[in-house]
Parts: structure tokens; C-alpha cells; sequence
């Protein structure tokens, strides 16, 4: 009987250990499969803005709202700019710039920078999370949440790191430097980094568009009713108004003037792997309520219900969850020739509603699942699951046993051919029109349907563009502290994978196998162990002034040899960062002699090759070659000729050296001149920080006038709405009157013949008088 007992348990254990080694794996592989949660959008492309799709070598036109992701790639070109959001930060590029993704997932944001500037805004870093900038010469980690600017020269030799808030971390060349805030570094150099650390410079067009720009985000209304991790959330303010609502609190109703407007039919359907099918809207604020939250209609308009911010104090937030279209999807072959007018293959979809479930096509765990959804709605977990079994774990995507809220809403449900559906085109210019009655009843499916991608999928509505990158900046290589995924395999791979797999999106996993199949050359070096360096203090006489104007780095003249600025400071490099403008160096020793009466043993601070000679042994007139150059005056007396009648306190400016060496003179007059220029450009800053921050109380001034403008405009169109709402209801009930009536019209009609009987008492009338002809009663 014991024996029994143990060969059970034993059994069971036997068992429970396969389950586990089963279902771990496959649960791991599932996790392992998840798309990244977040994306970034073009937001904005003025000029000549060019785009790439990863996998593509296609040049078109940026479209605003496209989603990008990892391997996709921007050219900005003369006179243009752009801008893009993630969520928890802004990118704007400027003119001349070449940027790629190398990587953007849950936890690393990877940027290359192969030429121009970027101008980078990071309101949010989370633990463990990784914001790198990459470049030909650096890789640029942030540290902290700041705002940041990188350029690229032209020649792909020079970086240059401005930290006006926060810190970075430059590596490259096996070395590495710290850039604090206010601070401006220069790297040079490819194999090794020569760096300069100096103050901040003037703000030039792309930095204050960038902070008109920032200032619009953060006096967002939309921030009160919306996560802030929502991508495009800042553009709802300006194109609609948010009112409260008994049944789904405060929602956005979106100012639209076209009849029969409905969500997710102005646009067009491009394929982003690995989410698959993804909706592009037209409207300039058409991404956040597309790819977030759930849409209803309210007193017959269409409103957006978004997702909430993060407003429980010690609840772990979780930021929203990117997807590619929240819609159900009308299918069956009963839609493709019955449903669709006129007959042919068409495609249907109509937007979830909110506590809908959202099953995604694509191959996704069930953490996922449950994140997608309790992040954009209000919906039970229980539920979630329930869907998540029988659609993924069971494989059944026919809806039988739900009601959606929007399916039977007029208008509601948009269909499409199936040619404009794969080729990107516009869906509004291409409707294919559906029967109202047969919607309502339809059969719905929670896949996308199942229909290969094309190359003018991945393209999308672009144009081929006029404009791209020069091959030689295309293909530059970066240094890169993190190691990036592989660059994206080609499409036609993908394609003949996708079309093996039924037309349904590929797995991550799947994708990475094809990535290391095909072994795509890398444009990336992964920098060497760095050891952190101290840069050294300005050396005013080894270069030019810092330029003001970072947006181009300027090259170092070719008669000041690199070799001068070395990564410790010289000997003769060890005096203070700042110079008082009116001292002499020496002027606090009034004691010293003469230059030409110093004792021979006093220390000097020159390198011994710079040294002067013994008095012994220098001459009493100095050389013919010892005239200085004085301002490219070559006939002046030379200086220890002249009478040195100068107090000890006044400036050098005109005072020689004391030895007479023509390159220490040289170096000496460089120096003069730097010290001056200096002082120009430290008034210069003083007055331009000043002026900016005129400009800045002036712009803050418009903008709340702005922001009290669009205020009163929102508010008056939310009276206006709600005085149409009013108005609606009213004539809702008038016209419900009016049926009502109508209908109880045959039953008042009936008993109009008593009234005809209430008649009779005339006769009554006439026979008293008979009465009145009796004889009165004596």
C-alpha cells in the first residue's frame, strides 16, 4: 500500500514536471514574441522631408502619422525640418539631416545621427531604460531627463553635444567624457576623441521653434484627461473639446464638418511589421485616438474615449499600449458577395467601442493581451482572458455571443476593396458601399483578414521623393555603446514568410530567424571599453573661439596643428578658466621684476623647450627674426627696444615676451586676442540672455493670451454643442410627439358622436313653453 502511495506521488511529480517543461517554454516563447509597446509618429515634416520603410530601399515622400519604428529611416533636406514623438520624448530634426532607428522597444531608444542636428527632448526615463544617440565618431547616453542637441559636420568627423538640461555620457575612441548641464562638447577625431568642454552657445531657428514647440505641449488641456504617454495627445487641443459625459466620463469630440464622418475611413492601411495591417489617418491630429483609447457616439456625434492618466498615488502605472487599429473586423464570405454592393472581394472593419476586447492578428502573450487593453479602457480581466483563450489559445475568431456597441450605429462600419486595402490607397476615395440592415447582423471576426502584403503595403501613400540623402551619408557608419538588433531583413523575404503563413503577420521570433539568415552588412562599430576622462581646460591659444551657433561645428583652422590639444593639459595650459579683463596674469605679484631682469633659478611654467635662454648667454639686441608681428604691422620697433615705462598693474597687450622667440610671441599675441574675444563674446551672451529672456516672458505672455483665447473658443464650442444637442433633443421629442399623436389619432375620432346627442336638449327647450301656457295655480 505504501509502495502504491509512493509510485503515485512519484507519477504526479513525473507529470507535473512535463506540464512545467512544456508549457514554461512555450509561455517564454510567447513573452519572447511580443511587438514593442510603444512607436513614434511623424508628427510634422515641413520642406523636403524623405522617409524609407525598414526592409525597403524606397525613397518616398514622409507622410504625417506614419508610424515608425526599428530600421526606418528620415532625410530632412535644405530648408526643411521635422519632428517626431515616442511618448516620453520629442525628436526635431533640422535641415541636411540623415536619422535612422537602429532600435526602439519597451526599454531602449537607439537614434543614428549620420549627418545635421538633432534636437532631443526626454521628459521621462524609466529604470533600466536605455536613450542613446549614435554617430559617426560618439555614442551619446542621457543620462537624466533634459534636452539635448547633436550635430553631425558634414565631413562625419566632429560632434558636437549640447546639454542645456541634464546629463550624457560621450563614449568613443576608448574613451569617455561627462557633459553636464550648460555645457557644450566638442569631439574631433575618429580613432580618438580630442574633446573641448565649454559653456552653451545662442540659441539659433530649430531651438526656438523646438521650445514654441515644448511650451505647446506642456499647456496642453489634453493632459488633464489623457495619459501623456499617448502619442499625439498634444494636437487635440486645437482641433476638438472635451465634455463630460454621465456614462463615459470626460471624452474628445473632435471638430469635424464633413457629413457622415466616421473614425478609421479618412486614411489609408500601410503593413509595419510585426503589427501587420495598420491604419494612417489623414487628419493632422489623427494618431492618438486611432491607436488608443475606444470610440462612441454620444447624442449622435462621435466622441473619443481616451485612455486615463496615471492619477492613483502608489499604483504601479503601466504607460499605454501602442495598436496598430483598434477596430472589429466585419468578414465571412457572406460580406465579400451579399454585403458589399455590387459584389466583389471587400474588406470591412468598424471602431471597438469602449470595455470591447482588442485581439490582436499578430502572435502576442497573454500579458500582452491583457496590457493592450486595460491600458486604453475599462475592462474586466476576466474578460480579457475568456477572449484570449478562444481566440488565440483555442483559434476561434468568429464572434458569436457579443453585442458591439458600434456595429449597429448608422454609418458606422467603413468596407473597401481589397486592391485599396494592400496598395496603401486612400479608403474615403474608395469606398464600396455597404447595406446599413445586413451590418447590423453581420458576422464579425476579431482577425485582421488574412491577405498578403504588397511592396506598395509597406510603402504606404508616398510619393517617390525628389529629395534623399547622399549614398556617402547613407551608408556611414556609427559607433555604438549598446549593441542594436540586426538591421531589418529585406521585404521580399518577409513577403514569400508572410505568404507561407497565410497571410498573417510573422512572429518576432520568426522575423529574427530571418534576419540571421540573410547576415545584412551592419553599418554600426560597437565601441571599444572606454576609461573615463577628464577634458581638459580651454586652451585659448591652441584654438579658435567656441562658435555660437552649433548647428555646424567649426572645423579647426589648418595652421593650428591637432596635435596641441591633447586630452591633459600642457604645463603651460595651468591658469584659470576665467581671466579677470583687466589683469595682467602676473598682476597680482607687484614685486616680480622686469621681464628682462628675472632671476635665472625662478620656476617657470613653460615646457624647457619654450623656456628663455641664460641671461648670460642671450644677446643684448634680440635678432632680426625676433621682430614681432604686431597686427600685421612688420615695420614696428621691436619691443625691448621701446621704453618699458608701463606700471606693473596695466595690460600686456602691447608688452612683449620676455625671451623674444617668435612662436611664444605669436602664442602670447593669440592669447591677447582670445582673452579679447572672450570678454566680446561673454557681453555678447550676457546681452543675448537677456534679450531671450525678453522674448521669453513675451512669448509666454502671447501665450497665455493664446491659451485664454482657445479656451473661450473651446468653451464656446462646447455651449454651441451643447446648445445642437439641446436642440436635437428637442426636435427628437417633437417629432416623438408628433408620432405619437399620430398614432392616437383613429381612437379620438371614435367617440365624436356623443356630441351630436348632447344636441337633443333643444327640444327640451321647446316644450316649456307649453308648460308656461297652463294656468297658474290659484
Amino acid at each position: 500500500m505504501v509502495m502504491k502511495k509512493h509510485a503515485l506521488k512519484l507519477i504526479s511529480l513525473i507529470a507535473f514536471t512535463l506540464a512545467v517543461a512544456i508549457f514554461v517554454p512555450q509561455r517564454a516563447a510567447a513573452d519572447q514574441d511580443d511587438p514593442p509597446g510603444r512607436i513614434a509618429r511623424l508628427s510634422l515634416a515641413e520642406g523636403s522631408v524623405s522617409f524609407e520603410p525598414a526592409g525597403t530601399d524606397d525613397w518616398v515622400t514622409a507622410v504625417v502619422n506614419r508610424p515608425l519604428t526599428t530600421g526606418d529611416k528620415l532625410w530632412a533636406d535644405r530648408d526643411s525640418r521635422a519632428e517626431l514623438h515616442l511618448g516620453s520624448a520629442s525628436i526635431r530634426l533640422g535641415a541636411n539631416t540623415g536619422f535612422s532607428f537602429l532600435n526602439l522597444d519597451d526599454n531602449t531608444v537607439q537614434l543614428q545621427l549620420t549627418e545635421g542636428t538633432l534636437r532631443i527632448r526626454v521628459r521621462h526615463l524609466y529604470r533600466d531604460e536605455v536613450f542613446e544617440v549614435d554617430t559617426p565618431n560618439l555614442a551619446f547616453t542621457a543620462l537624466r531627463p533634459g534636452i539635448y542637441r547633436i550635430n553631425v559636420n558634414e565631413a562625419g568627423d566632429t560632434t558636437v553635444v549640447v546639454v542645456r538640461e541634464g546629463e550624457g555620457e560621450v563614449t568613443g575612441g576608448g574613451q569617455s567624457f561627462s557633459v553636464h548641464s550648460d555645457e557644450t562638447g566638442i569631439f574631433s577625431g575618429i580613432d580618438q576623441l580630442n574633446a573641448d568642454i565649454e559653456g552653451v552657445g545662442s540659441e539659433d531657428d530649430l531651438e526656438r521653434w523646438s521650445y514654441e514647440r515644448d511650451r505647446r505641449e506642456d499647456h496642453s488641456t489634453s493632459r488633464r484627461y489623457v495619459s501623456d504617454e499617448a502619442v499625439g495627445y498634444e494636437d487635440l487641443d486645437e482641433y476638438g473639446g472635451w465634455r463630460d459625459t454621465p456614462e463615459y466620463g470626460t471624452i474628445w469630440f473632435p471638430h469635424t464638418t464633413v457629413v457622415g464622418w466616421a473614425p478609421y475611413r479618412y486614411g489609408h492601411w500601410v503593413w509595419i511589421s510585426p503589427w501587420g495591417y495598420t491604419w494612417v489617418d489623414d487628419e493632422p491630429w489623427g494618431f492618438a485616438p486611432f491607436h488608443y483609447g475606444r470610440w462612441v457616439v454620444v447624442g449622435g456625434v462621435w466622441g473619443w474615449v481616451p485612455c486615463r492618466p496615471a492619477t492613483v498615488v502608489g499604483v504601479a502605472y503601466v504607460r499605454p499600449v501602442y495598436a496598430p487599429a483598434l477596430v472589429a473586423w466585419v468578414g465571412g464570405p457572406h460580406f465579400a458577395v451579399g454585403v458589399a454592393i455590387g459584389g466583389g472581394a471587400a474588406v470591412g472593419w468598424f471602431p471597438l467601442g469602449p470595455r470591447e476586447v482588442y485581439v490582436p492578428s499578430y502572435r502576442v502573450s497573454r500579458t500582452y493581451v491583457n496590457n493592450v487593453n486595460i491600458t486604453n479602457t475599462t475592462v474586466n480581466t476576466t474578460v480579457v482572458n475568456n477572449y484570449y483563450n478562444n481566440v488565440v489559445v483555442n483559434k476561434n475568431v468568429t464572434v458569436t455571443n457579443v453585442r458591439y456597441v458600434n456595429q449597429g450605429v448608422a454609418g458606422a462600419v467603413t468596407a473597401t476593396s481589397t486592391q485599396t486595402f494592400t496598395n496603401g490607397q486612400s479608403v474615403h476615395n474608395n469606398i464600396v458601399r455597404v447595406n446599413e440592415r445586413e451590418m447590423a447582423n453581420a458576422q464579425v471576426v476579431t482577425a485582421t483578414p488574412a491577405v498578403p502584403p504588397t511592396r506598395q503595403s509597406v510603402v504606404g501613400a508616398g510619393r517617390p521623393a525628389a529629395a534623399r540623402p547622399p549614398e556617402v551619408i547613407a551608408t556611414r557608419a556609427v559607433v555604438a555603446r549598446t549593441a542594436p538588433p540586426p538591421p531589418p531583413a529585406r521585404f521580399e523575404r518577409q513577403q514569400e514568410a508572410i505568404q507561407q503563413n497565410g497571410g498573417r503577420p510573422l512572429a518576432v521570433s520568426q522575423v529574427r530567424q530571418i534576419q540571421q539568415q540573410e547576415h545584412p552588412k551592419t553599418e554600426v562599430r560597437i565601441a571599444p571599453p572606454a576609461r573615463t576622462v577628464t577634458p581638459a581646460p580651454q586652451n585659448a591659444g591652441n584654438r579658435p573661439a567656441p562658435p555660437q551657433n552649433v548647428n555646424r561645428p567649426v572645423q579647426q583652422p589648418s595652421n593650428v596643428e591637432q596635435n596641441n590639444r591633447p586630452s591633459t593639459p600642457p604645463p603651460n595650459a595651468e591658469r584659470p578658466n576665467k581671466v579677470q579683463p583687466n589683469r595682467a596674469p602676473n598682476a597680482e605679484r607687484p614685486n616680480t621684476p622686469p621681464p628682462n631682469e628675472r632671476p635665472n633659478n625662478e620656476r617657470s611654467d613653460r615646457p624647457q623647450s619654450a623656456r628663455p635662454p641664460n641671461q648670460n648667454e642671450r644677446p643684448n639686441t634680440p635678432p632680426p627674426n625676433a621682430e614681432r608681428p604686431n597686427n600685421g604691422q612688420p615695420n614696428r620697433t621691436p619691443g625691448n627696444d621701446r621704453p618699458n615705462d608701463r606700471p606693473p598693474t596695466a595690460r600686456p597687450s602691447n608688452n612683449p615676451p620676455p625671451n623674444g622667440n617668435p612662436q611664444l610671441e605669436l602664442q602670447h599675441q593669440q592669447e591677447l586676442q582670445n582673452m579679447r574675444r572672450q570678454q566680446d563674446q561673454e557681453r555678447q551672451r550676457v546681452e543675448q540672455q537677456q534679450a531671450q529672456e525678453r522674448r521669453r516672458a513675451d512669448q509666454q505672455r502671447a501665450d497665455d493670451q493664446r491659451r485664454q483665447q482657445m479656451q473661450q473658443q473651446h468653451q464656446q464650442q462646447l455651449q454651441d454643442l451643447e446648445q445642437k444637442h439641446g436642440q436635437e433633443q428637442q426636435r427628437v421629442q417633437q417629432r416623438q410627439e408628433q408620432e405619437h399623436q399620430q398614432q392616437r389619432a383613429p381612437q379620438v375620432e371614435r367617440p365624436q358622436p356623443p356630441p351630436r346627442q348632447q344636441s337633443q336638449p333643444q327640444p327640451r327647450q321647446q316644450e316649456k313653453p307649453k308648460e308656461k301656457d297652463k294656468p297658474p295655480k290659484s
